[in-house]
């Protein structure tokens, strides 16, 4: 399955790729939302290879969850691969250069079930697609907004 959208940003490409890839303010963000993000690897810069594992609640069940920054190409692409309970996706994020201060931003997400019960809540999820795809642009919309406003740190 598989969502994706785009939004406009009023912002050069250099500070919108700045914003989102702040891991340390991610880091953060997740904690305060009550995971438990421990980062595994060990390099000083960002790159390929930035590995975190989590712990958190969802619908009720504690959740593992595994990231892996699987692509890094500053300042226009980014590919995560994470796996939940079964259930892993490949998100990607591409930056384009509309004008020196208009940068679009594209998101797309790919999920494939890796166990019976993540087939089953892909199901489910397949059943509610409009709403779900919605409530990603939404979120995405929202995101693009916010860096818009300069309610993230920038460069």
């Amino acid at each position: 399955m598989k969502f994706s959208t785009r939004e406009d940003i009023g912002l050069p490409i250099e500070e919108v790729f700045a914003v989102i890839t702040d891991f340390e303010r991610l880091e953060r963000a997740a904690l305060r939302r009550g995971a438990e993000i421990t980062r595994l690897d060990t390099l000083a810069a960002p790159g390929p290879g930035m590995t975190w594992a989590g712990q958190f609640t969802f619908r009720g069940a504690p959740r593992s969850a595994r990231s892996e920054l699987t692509r890094f190409l500053p300042p226009e692409t980014l590919v995560v691969q994470t796996t939940v309970s079964g259930l892993s996706s490949i998100g990607a994020v591409d930056l384009v250069r509309l004008a020196p201060a208009r940068t679009r931003l594209a998101v797309v997400i790919e999920l494939h079930p890796q166990t019976i019960q993540a087939r089953l809540l892909l199901q489910t999820i397949r059943l509610a697609k409009g709403r779900m795809t919605e409530r990603f642009r939404t979120g995405v919309a929202r995101l693009a907004r916010d860096i818009e406003a300069g309610r993230f740190h920038r460069v």
